[in-house]
């Protein structure tokens, strides 16, 4: 059994000393990228590669090696792999072994905050999926996104804090739990983002901020709502290309107390439609040869190929985290996070075709 690392560059084995597995360039990490199971010969006999799911989030990959194969017995095997992945996740609250097995190096304090509040960095339904990426995934401080699918709703937010390391985490920490507390009451998309400025401005006595995009999708009409507070503005991509920027009239960053009356904007998607929130790190991560940085076209293109190609979300998101880390020479000077939402208006197998 391999597990997908925190950096998801690597798959670790499960309480056996052996190294990991590159995710590119192997057929374990084939399986993984795209959701598949993968066959091989293997001393003995043939050697299944089972993908670990929960839902469409992948855990890791599940190697079993059969001396003869035939349709029942892969068929056991992927039921197997799907009850392996559920008892991983019913088990995985009561001890640490799982989450130091995905960790290939120590992690900062800040970063185990931001973590443990952090979702499953994908989720899917019959109509939209939602997968997420954050880099540095070890030194993450500022950056997080959350998400909750909920009865023809799917509600998608993603927060940039003030400054790094704990101090940030902090300030994440509260705007995360207002806007659940908020969500969950429930209160509408105007109210959730006052009670979440006024959660920070009670905390940090306005002195500090957060940038965010707070996003309420209705499944059934594709009818997006979202407020922005001072955060980079949202891209809308149809048939792989960006159709627009939604780039409204913004509000001011949340908890320094300018938000008399908040702005809500909204738009119609179509099936197939892409949103793409992401924070200033990714397009302002400068290449330290050329200058450059990745920039607002570089992350589009690369968005686009992928579709075009017919690439999961899950794997766009993934390639793309690791893209931005390398345009900086391998080390990121600020947090960045990018989210993917697609409103497919269709059926879940769609999901991962």
């Amino acid at each position: 059994m391999l597990l997908v690392d925190h950096g998801q560059a690597l798959l670790v084995p499960f309480a056996v000393s052996e190294p990991p597995v590159r995710i590119e360039g192997s057929v374990a990490g084939r399986a993984f990228r795209q959701v598949e199971v993968q066959e091989i010969s293997a001393p003995g006999g043939r050697r299944l590669w089972l993908p670990l799911l929960d839902g469409v989030d992948r855990l890791g990959v599940l190697g079993v090696t059969f001396s003869e194969l035939d349709e029942l017995t892969r068929l056991r095997a992927e039921r197997f792999a799907a009850l392996l992945a559920e008892i991983l996740l019913s088990k995985s609250t009561y001890g640490d072994s799982l989450v130091q097995t995905a960790r290939l190096r120590p992690m900062t304090l800040a970063a185990e905050m931001q973590w443990s509040l952090m979702p499953p960095l994908t989720v899917g339904s019959e109509r939209v999926v939602v997968s997420g990426f954050v880099q540095p995934s070890y030194e993450v401080g500022g950056d997080i996104f959350d998400y909750a699918l909920g009865e023809g709703v799917a509600h998608v937010a993603i927060f940039d804090a003030m400054g790094h390391g704990l101090e940030a985490a902090l300030l994440a920490s509260v705007a995360v739990g207002a806007y659940r507390n908020a969500r969950r009451r429930p209160l509408p998309l105007r109210p959730t983002v006052d009670l979440i400025e006024g959660a920070l401005a009670a905390q940090f006595g306005g002195g500090r901020f957060v940038t965010a995009i707070v996003t309420q999708l209705d499944l059934g009409s594709g009818r997006l709502q979202w407020i922005n507070a001072g955060h980079p503005p949202p891209l809308l991509l149809r048939e792989g290309r960006v159709v627009k920027q939604l780039a409204r009239p913004p509000n001011a960053p949340l908890g320094v107390g300018l938000n008399d009356t908040l702005n809500v904007h909204e738009e119609a998607l179509e099936p197939g439609d892409r949103l793409v929130l992401y924070s200033d790190g990714v397009v302002e991560a400068i290449d330290a040869a050329s200058g450059e940085r990745f920039g607002v076209d570089r992350l589009v293109d690369f968005i686009a190929r992928a579709e075009a190609a017919g690439e999961a979300v899950p794997e766009t998101m993934r390639r793309l985290g690791h893209a931005v880390v390398k345009h900086q020479g391998d080390e990121l000077q600020d947090d960045a996070t990018q989210v993917l939402l697609e409103w497919t208006g269709g059926e879940m197998q769609q999901l991962l075709e």
